[in-house]
């Protein structure tokens, strides 16, 4: 029989994961993973790489079908959404919302499945996600470990994005590109679909992640306008939904970046009658057509 001290709950937060005060973990949502579809006569084709084997970061890279060998296509660098604690590159979900996303954009995608929380503590996700972006940037002289990147990737043309969590990563990854540079990548956009950053209830739970967190002014969680400012991308895109309870953190990342200095382009999107993250949910619905079509359009720089 199990002991009241072990089956006692010392921190809830509620979708996502539950501690016990014996430091077990359980996560409220159960882990889908679909396998990878490398059939050459799909419209896109996917695959799982490594991207470092210690510590453990994998991805799954998708192709759509190359018609003109010598063209090279632009690079999408995708971070999962799922508060930092669920959620996979390997999801049903994303899996095929990556795909559809690379079949009408015309690009390579790398769909980063970076360690989640707690188990491992922020700032693993950042870090493996910045190991990512630098695999990627390994193919520029056309010689690291993928040929679908060696042969096919314009790295010219890199973009990030992500979804709530996965936008707050895209954030903090483009950060450090504005900081430390990759040779040989250009990364122009970066689009972040209705943010995670600080300002709501959901603060309590990022400081628990992240064990060595500055406080609610962590520039991680509330980006520091010196920050902004650095952004290592040209041109960035965020989405808010109207009903979703960050939305005022999408729209405050807007304005505090067009005040920052920061030299390039930025654009704001709201959907209105929308939740958090609505075209995962209905991905076939208008305003998620819409936000697939304005998202293929920001790549494509139509």
């Amino acid at each position: 029989m199990e002991s009241s001290s072990n089956s006692e709950i010392a921190h809830e937060f509620f979708p996502f994961f539950k501690v016990y005060k014996d430091g077990r973990v359980e996560k409220f949502m159960a882990s889908e993973h679909v396998p990878p579809s490398d059939d050459p006569h799909m419209a896109v084709r996917s695959k799982d790489v490594v991207v470092s084997p210690e510590p453990a970061v994998s991805a799954r890279v998708f192709m759509p079908q190359i018609s003109d060998p010598s063209k090279k296509l632009p690079i999408l660098v995708y971070m999962h959404g799922g508060g930092f604690s669920i959620g996979s590159a390997f999801h049903p979900g994303y899996h095929k919302y990556v795909s559809a996303l690379v079949a009408k954009a015309d690009i390579i995608a790398v769909s980063v499945d970076y360690r989640l929380a707690p188990e491992h503590p922020i700032p693993a996700c950042y870090d493996d996600s910045w190991e990512a972006l630098t695999w990627v940037a390994s193919h520029a002289n056309g010689d690291g470990p993928d040929p679908w990147l060696n042969n096919h990737a314009d790295f010219g043309q890199v973009f990030l994005a992500g979804d709530s969590a996965g936008a707050n990563i895209s954030h903090n990854v483009a950060v450090r590109v504005g900081l430390t540079s990759l040779p040989g990548v250009k990364l122009i956009g970066v689009a972040l679909v209705h943010p995670y950053f600080g300002g709501t209830e959901d603060d309590k739970m990022w400081l628990y992640m992240c064990p060595e967190n500055k406080g609610l002014e962590d520039p991680r969680l509330k980006p520091a306008l010196e920050d902004l400012a650095r952004l290592g991308c040209e041109r960035l895109l965020v989405f808010v939904a109207e009903k979703d309870h960050l939305r005022e953190r999408g729209t405050c990342y807007y304005e505090d970046l067009k005040k920052s200095g920061w030299k390039g382009t930025v654009e704001i999107v709201e959907h209105e009658g929308e939740s958090h993250v609505f075209h995962l949910m209905k991905p076939k619905c208008d305003n998620a057509v819409d936000l697939m079509e304005r998202l293929v359009s920001f790549i494509k720089h139509d």
